[in-house]
């Protein structure tokens, strides 16, 4: 954890979508730890307060902004705010995700797939794209993007083409900013999450389906070491870049384990 007072800046500007619960949540108070100041954005105003909260005395350097990432009217308010209040955006956590219920490719209705398309891909593309359109034009230029991929962008669970469709989407965007964005001193990189402790994960200490037609419990891992993990990769110079990183409960079932 870091040593940083919680009344301390370092003068850098992070903004965390999906921040009012799970992974952005705990990001968001790790970034505060370590001195930033943060930009919470999410659905529920409620939740982003109550994230605020929660980073007591750094609460100060929080401001929560209600945001629906798959509306363009409202990522253009998020960032105007953001321009208003610190004129500056360091680090973008492009955090905010949905799943899909655990059904069969045919029985998926059309409006389930639009749904998670538009906040997985559609929103966290409008997110990179105001960044970096801030990015380019701040002084001093530049800054970092980290998109939260899935161990899905690598391998799908059964039942899962809605959110393994739309992870495995995400690491295209990220290769394409990472290309486009060099030469305006812009790094993207990708954090790929397995089975961190959060609501959206609960149901797996009771069991899920496995690859097999079995229903097994899975392991978990404390939020907070992903947490630990995506502030390391926002600490870098941005002559350095984490392009992808995996981090998962050692033994959940993956690459042959568990």
């Amino acid at each position: 954890m870091s040593t940083t007072s919680p009344d301390t800046t370092n003068g850098k500007v992070a903004l965390v979508t999906g921040a009012g619960t799970g992974i952005g949540r705990a990001v968001a108070l790790e970034l505060l730890a370590r001195g930033y100041q943060v930009v919470l954005a999410g659905r529920r105003g409620e939740l982003l307060e109550e994230t605020r909260a929660r980073a007591g005395a750094a609460s100060g350097r929080a401001l929560a902004v209600a945001t629906d990432v798959t509306r363009e009217d409202s990522i253009d308010a998020l960032f105007e705010r953001l321009r208003a209040t610190y004129g500056r955006l360091d680090v973008l956590f492009n955090n905010a995700g949905r799943g899909a219920p655990a059904v069969p490719i045919d029985e998926l209705p059309v409006a389930v797939w639009r749904e998670v398309v538009e906040v997985n891909l559609t929103g966290m593309f409008l997110c990179a794209q105001s960044a970096i359109r801030l990015m380019k034009r701040q002084n001093p230029k530049g800054g970092r993007i980290i998109n939260n991929g899935s161990i899905a962008a690598y391998t799908p669970r059964p039942l899962s083409i809605a959110y393994t469709a739309t992870k495995h989407a995400v690491t295209g965007l990220t290769k394409a900013i990472s290309l486009d964005c060099r030469k305006d001193n812009i790094a993207c990189g990708q954090i790929d999450i397995g089975n961190a402790a959060t609501d959206m994960t609960e149901r797996m200490a009771n069991g899920v389906l496995q690859a097999d037609g079995s229903t097994k419990a899975e392991p978990r891992m404390d939020v907070a070491h992903v947490a630990r993990a995506v502030a390391n990769m926002a600490e870098l110079p941005l002559d350095t870049n984490v392009q992808f990183m995996t981090i998962m409960a050692t033994t959940m079932p993956y690459v042959g384990r568990g």
